[in-house]
């Protein structure tokens, strides 16, 4: 046979092997992807029982529902009227329970009334519910939430949270600021002094009249921007004007209610028109703090001896990044961004504790009367009070402490947001559940509080003598509890009791009619008292008490 025959047969044979080996290959190929698909099917199969299981489980035992929801806003429309919201909820509370759910736009929220299942809530799920949920006021004014009291769950708030405590609102630190307090509190004092004299002078009056809301405003912000930045200013001066006007605006702003945080497709319609004044008065307030920042890292301001909480971020943050960048924002941004949560956080809630306590004492002249004659007794009224003596005012403690519960600044808490699935009450909460703690509910349950409408503060001289506002009592939450508790309570617990002391020890105070003061509160996320603070005043102290402090 010649090698053309035998090419042939080894074509023929190589033909016949190749054709087989296809078969093979085609049936393995068959065979692996009708596998493969069989595979995916029985995957996707048990991962459709399993999910479904999973929320079935979930469904089965949730916590009550509100009915009366309306499709795409839910039950938005009960709160975003002019009905006040911690009302509503606590009307609701009595149909659904202390524990139930209910739709805000795109969101499924749980709301607590009861002390027993808020402690589970910030104790045993105090992880789980340990982030905020977004807000568009933020995003825009809050350097895209690098507010670390709003920032998510994370790296980062964990960070500048332990920097906070344990550096700038720190137990020392506080007391080492107290110079600062005590004088910016005795010189807007002798504001109240200088006009009643003018008036005293001009019209021959005996006393004065004050509106306090404004009154607390300036001397509290002027408190808070001293110990952050050094910087001080008469409020009646154009940058004092400035600031004053700029920081109101954005505490107004944070309280709008936005219906795009809710209803996420309808942020682009910007409806209100809101978020075009958030842009400008964020753009304002940032470059009020980017001064301050700028001054004090030059060292142009007059230190006086003092490190003020910017100065201590500064060096901290400097510290604790290798580079510009502190977990995704620039050293900068964190350093205004931090500084503007003690502004918004420690400036608007002071005030309207302040109003409610005084406006409480003029309705209750017998407890305004104890409160003097305790400072009289150990203060007494040939020196002034200083923050030493607070703890001795056991009674003034306890008119703030009943002024908190009757008027908890932020009535329905600050919202959290639950990072994993958890269970309350025996109830299943899944991840992404937003948490309303009702605190206004708790601080008047009739089961915790007799007559809890009452301004009592001897409630906390005798059976209640034992509660705090640290948050481990539970049925007294006005600075929170858990992982997100306000880190401000120690400076909020010296400028409280510090400024209230002032006034009611060196002042005269009266209604100027015989009226009651108009408790009217506002709607929004703080209790506002509706309407001015007016009071008539006159010296109380020598002449020569009023020299002022700064």
């Amino acid at each position: 046979m010649n090698e053309n025959g035998l090419g042939c047969i080894n074509l023929c044979l190589i033909s016949q092997i190749c054709l087989y080996t296809n078969r093979v290959i085609n049936m393995e190929y068959h065979l692996l992807v009708s596998t493969s698909i069989f595979l995916v099917l029985v995957v996707s199969f048990l991962l459709h029982i399993f999910t479904k299981n999973k929320q079935n489980k979930l469904n089965h035992n949730s916590p009550p529902h509100a009915k009366g929801g309306w499709p795409i806003i839910g039950h938005l429309y009960l709160l975003a009227g002019s009905q006040i919201p911690h009302k509503v909820l606590s009307q609701m509370a009595e149909t659904y329970g202390q524990i139930f759910t209910m739709k805000l736009g795109i969101h499924n929220v749980l709301v607590v009334s009861s002390r027993e299942v808020a402690k589970e809530c910030f104790t045993t799920n105090d992880k789980a519910f340990a982030s905020r949920p977004k807000s568009r006021a933020f995003e825009i004014m809050g350097y895209d939430n690098a507010i670390f009291a709003f920032s998510p769950y994370g790296d980062y708030w964990r960070h500048i949270r332990k920097i906070v405590t344990c550096e700038v609102l720190s137990q020392k630190r506080v007391e080492m600021l107290e110079n600062v307090r005590v004088s910016e509190v005795r010189a807007s004092v002798k504001d109240i002094y200088d006009a009643w004299l003018i008036n005293k002078e001009s019209q021959g009056l005996d006393m004065v009249k004050v509106e306090m809301k404004q009154w607390f405003g300036n001397v509290v912000l002027n408190v808070v921007t001293r110990i952050i930045s050094g910087r001080r200013f008469r409020l009646n001066d154009e940058e004092g004007v400035r600031v004053e006007n700029v920081v109101k605006k954005f505490m107004d702003l944070l309280g709008v209610f936005m219906v795009s945080d809710y209803v996420p497709f309808l942020d682009r319609f910007d409806i209100g028109g809101h978020q075009k004044e958030m842009k400008m008065t964020g753009k304002e307030m940032d470059n009020i703090i980017e001064d301050w920042l700028k001054t004090r890292k030059q060292g142009n301001e007059k230190n006086d001896g003092d490190q003020y909480f910017m100065d201590v971020l500064v060096s901290v943050i400097r510290d604790a990044s290798n580079n510009n960048d502190f977990h995704g924002y620039d050293r900068d941004t964190t350093i205004k961004a931090t500084c503007l949560a003690i502004i918004s956080a420690g400036s608007d809630t002071t005030v309207v504790t302040l109003t409610w306590a005084l406006s409480l004492l003029l309705n209750n002249p017998s407890a305004l009367k104890a409160a003097q004659a305790e400072i009289d007794k150990h203060v007494g009224r040939d020196r002034l009070v200083e923050e030493s003596d607070l703890k001795n005012l056991v009674y003034l403690n306890a008119i703030i402490k009943e002024t908190l519960r009757l008027y908890p600044v932020v009535p329905l808490s600050l919202p959290h947001e639950s990072i994993e699935d958890c269970i309350v009450n025996g109830y299943n909460v899944p991840k992404g559940t937003r948490l309303m703690v009702n605190l206004w509910k708790i601080h008047h349950d009739p089961n915790i509080w007799p007559n809890p409408s009452e301004f009592k503060p001897e409630r906390f001289l005798t059976s209640q003598n034992d509660i705090d506002l640290k948050g481990k009592h539970y049925e007294l939450l006005p600075f929170g509890t858990g992982r997100r508790m306000c880190p401000g309570v120690i400076f909020a617990l010296q400028v409280l009791p510090l400024v209230l002391a002032s006034v009611i020890q060196q002042f005269v105070l009266l209604t100027p009619s015989n009226e009651p003061i108009d408790m009217s509160e506002g709607s929004g996320a703080t209790i506002h008292k509706t309407t001015p603070l007016e009071v008539l005043i006159a010296p109380r102290l020598s002449v020569n008490m009023y020299s002022g402090g700064a």
